[in-house]
């Protein structure tokens, strides 16, 4: 809450509409959430001429009222007091009182009124209380000039502004000073500040006071000392102010360090010299220790709280609240008084921790300029000395080891216009540094900026000095363009981008995505140790079942499995992309797929295509190949725990083991499940950029070629031999048939292979395919110790 009748001995605004002034200030960025005024329009000063009863009513009065025109205003009055020769307050028609009570020309029983007389709690100058509505009309003394402003004549014409005050905004909306400079900005006009002077007297503080400093929480810290101080009632206007701040007055010596507060932003403490003693310790509290605040409140404190002590005891929650024990009262007669600097977090925990927010924690809890801690005590001795009759003891104790190197900003016009997005001339913005009060100097074309210290929320950085000249200049004066400033396509990048182009591509796959727990059972966790891992073991945990972290998926997939079959589900296909972790909590990426059932079915036709190993190992080649790792990854058989033995594989990229698939092993789960894991890290590392092929233009010649071989022997193999012998012109190469059975001898098997042939550039001859079909022919029959079949 701020006052501008306050505000107004810093700056001169006498020349300004408050609500418009109010607009003003919003724009520029500080909202003005409320303005709080005791100003009515249509509200005069009046006496009563004549007063005559009313013929139809035991209790009104006919009163001829003048209010500095020619004719005299009739108006109905129904209060007790009211009589003729008597200055009251007088609202007009059109006037608005609170509750949105507008007066109108009436006729009350007959008899036209032409306003209202009014008590003060009509006005909402005064509460409504039966003692108040009892004294009846307010009576202003004879001295009143009719026709004034009667809240002025009062001393009552102020207006409050509630704000709203950003959380970044600074501790400098939070005073009156502070936001006078803000109004001085906007109005391009000068602070003065309040007269600080004082006379001191031929004794040293030092005399009769020590200070030490025992914790880096505290690095600012002064003091001053006042003798002979007179308790008593603090000035009409100290009163007021404080009053319409919404504090109340206790005496004049209290008022003033509130009153100080309110103006610079800095809270003072005012300690009982006399029961405080000769000395001052500053330090962390210890665990547990209790001391009892300036409210009656029995308070007990932790290790990270600061307390003022006398050595003796704690006298004051530093930055929070004082002590009882070193209360000022009525028998007061020498002060010392504090004013010092905070650490911020620690005042915030500690004003949270005790329940005790407080006009004052809430300052230090923001920040506080040092420059203001000196003017503030200096602004409380001249005070004290003012209107409490104190004699102010030479010299200043002191404990700096603040940092006082000054917030400099070096930027060129460029960079706040790029900042900013329109064109502001350098004219424009040396207007803006003076409008701000920020000192500055211009060299080879480039601002040199000092922020002041008053503005804590600055920092030295072109951006936020763009932000005070952007509001100053208007945003209202900001152009809506489009931004000239390159751009980019926006994409998915990391992990994410891969977890969504997997899961999109095996959804198109006839997948179910599902999503289960992190953590799991101990026996869950056990299963599918295909790795060298070791699972992290919760402490703590919420129950056995969530005790492991796990490092495989698989288990959790099997889980879903076993609820679904519950519930007579018999094709499932499903998937899971999520983070494991080990016992480090080093986090890997796992792509996970469980399938079991039909994968495609027809009715009609009565045909049926069952899940396989070669099913589910294709969809993984759909997965490698789509993410451009064609030809670079392979298959090799392999004993995996909880796998079939003979139907389980590890699947290699670039020669490297990157995950399993295969069938689930008949001891851990009758049916033919298959199921395959694959590290999602480790295909984020081996995708490189994808480079794309032309379609062929000219025709292509298959060749089918089948070999015996041995049953050991893996297709993979004739396939890497097949490669190498085809060279350049060898396209492509499919298995279409593994056969065994009749008509071969008991441990050999068939293998069948379609060989594309083609080149880029031209046609090619049957002579040169079948010399190159006849050399693959050769090779293999020698190297893998096969036949030709057929």
């Amino acid at each position: 809450m701020i006052s501008l009748e306050w505000v107004k001995d810093y700056i001169d605004i006498s020349d300004q509409d408050l609500e418009e002034l109010a607009i003003k200030i919003t724009k520029a960025g500080i909202n003005i959430e409320k303005v709080l005024t005791n100003n009515i329009k249509n509200l005069v000063i009046g006496e009563v001429v004549e007063c005559i009863s009313h013929p139809d009513s035991d209790h009104l009065n006919i009163c001829q009222v003048n209010i500095g025109e020619k004719d005299l205003q009739q108006i109905v009055c129904g209060a007790s007091n009211v009589r003729s020769g008597i200055k009251v307050i007088v609202a007009l028609p059109g006037a608005v009182l609170p509750e949105n009570f507008t007066i109108k020309k009436n006729k009350i029983r007959g008899v036209e009124s032409n306003g209202m007389i009014c008590a003060l709690f009509e006005l909402g100058l005064e509460e409504k209380t039966e003692e108040n509505y009892n004294k009846g009309i307010h009576e202003l003394p004879i001295d009143a000039i009719v026709g004034s402003d009667p809240i002025k004549y009062l001393g009552l014409d102020d207006t409050l502004y509630e704000l709203d005050i950003h959380k970044h905004r600074n501790n400098d909306c939070y005073y009156h000073i502070g936001f006078a400079y803000e109004i001085a900005s906007i109005l391009n006009r000068k602070v003065v500040l309040p007269d600080e002077s004082y006379e001191e007297i031929n004794d040293s503080i030092n005399n009769h006071f020590k200070l030490e400093v025992e914790t880096d929480k505290c690095p600012y810290y002064l003091a001053k000392m006042v003798t002979d101080v007179k308790i008593g009632e603090s000035p009409e206007f100290i009163k007021r102010r404080l009053t319409a701040y919404g504090m109340r007055s206790i005496n004049n010596v209290v008022d003033i360090s509130n009153y100080v507060m309110l103006e610079y932003g800095q809270p003072l403490h005012f300690f009982d010299k006399d029961i405080l003693g000769d000395y001052i310790l500053v330090r962390d509290a210890k665990e547990s220790e209790e001391i009892v605040t300036l409210d009656g409140k029995k308070r007990t404190l932790k290790n990270s709280d600061i307390v003022i002590t006398n050595k003796k005891e704690a006298v004051c929650i530093a930055g929070v609240m004082g002590g009882l024990n070193t209360e000022v009262t009525e028998k007061t007669k020498n002060i010392l008084i504090e004013s010092a600097i905070f650490d911020p977090v620690s005042i915030r925990y500690t004003a949270s921790n005790l329940d005790l927010k407080s006009e004052a924690s809430i300052r230090y809890g923001k920040g506080l300029n040092y420059e203001y801690t000196l003017k503030a005590i200096n602004r409380s001795c001249h005070l004290l000395e003012k209107y409490a009759g104190a004699k102010i003891l030479t010299g200043l104790v002191e404990y700096d080891k603040i940092d006082k190197t000054p917030k400099i900003v070096e930027f060129v016009p460029r960079d706040v216009q790029n900042l900013l997005g329109i064109t502001i001339s350098e004219k424009d913005m040396e207007f803006e540094m003076k409008r701000l009060d920020f000192p500055y100097e211009i060299k080879d074309g480039k601002f040199i900026v000092t922020i002041p210290n008053r503005r804590l929320d600055i920092d030295p950085n072109v951006n936020d000095i763009a932000e005070e000249i952007g509001r100053l200049y208007g945003y209202h004066n900001l152009i809506s363009t489009l931004p000239s400033v390159p751009i980019r396509r926006g994409e998915y990048i990391g992990d994410v981008k891969y977890r969504k182009m997997i899961s999109k591509r095996l959804r198109s796959l006839g997948l179910n995505e599902v999503k289960t727990y992190t953590l799991t059972n101990l026996s869950m966790a056990n299963m599918f140790k295909y790795e060298e891992r070791e699972n992290a073991v919760l402490p703590n945990p919420m129950s056995i079942d969530k005790s492991v972290i796990r490092t495989s998926i698989l288990p959790s997939l099997l889980s879903v499995y076993d609820y679904n079959k519950a519930r007579k589900v018999e094709d499932i296909f499903i998937y899971e992309i999520s983070k494991t972790y080990d016992k480090n909590y080093n986090e890997e990426s796992k792509i996970a797929i469980l399938m079991k059932g039909e994968f495609l079915s027809n009715s009609w036709y009565q045909s049926k295509n069952k899940v396989d190993f070669y099913l589910i190992k294709g969809i993984i080649e759909n997965i490698l190949d789509y993410m451009g790792l064609k030809n670079r990854y392979s298959f090799e058989t392999d004993n995996i725990s909880d796998m079939h033995p003979g139907i389980s594989a590890r699947i290699i990229l670039d020669r490297e083991n990157i995950g399993i698939v295969g069938c689930v092993h008949p001891g851990v789960r009758k049916d033919s499940i298959y199921v395959a894991e694959l590290s999602l890290n480790a295909l984020m590392t081996k995708v490189k950029k994808l480079k794309y092929k032309e379609a062929i233009k000219y025709p292509e010649i298959a060749k089918d070629v089948a070999f015996i071989v041995d049953k050991d022997v893996s297709a993979d193999t004739l396939v890497k031999q097949i490669r190498k012998s085809g060279g350049r012109l060898l396209l492509n190469i499919d298995i279409f048939d593994v056969y065994k059975g009749e008509n071969l001898e008991k441990n050999k098997k068939s293998i069948a292979f379609n060989l594309t042939f083609g080149d880029y550039n031209r046609t090619l001859t049957d002579e040169e395919v079948m010399n190159q079909f006849n050399k693959i022919i050769d090779d293999v029959t020698t190297s893998c110790n096969a036949k030709l079949r057929g």
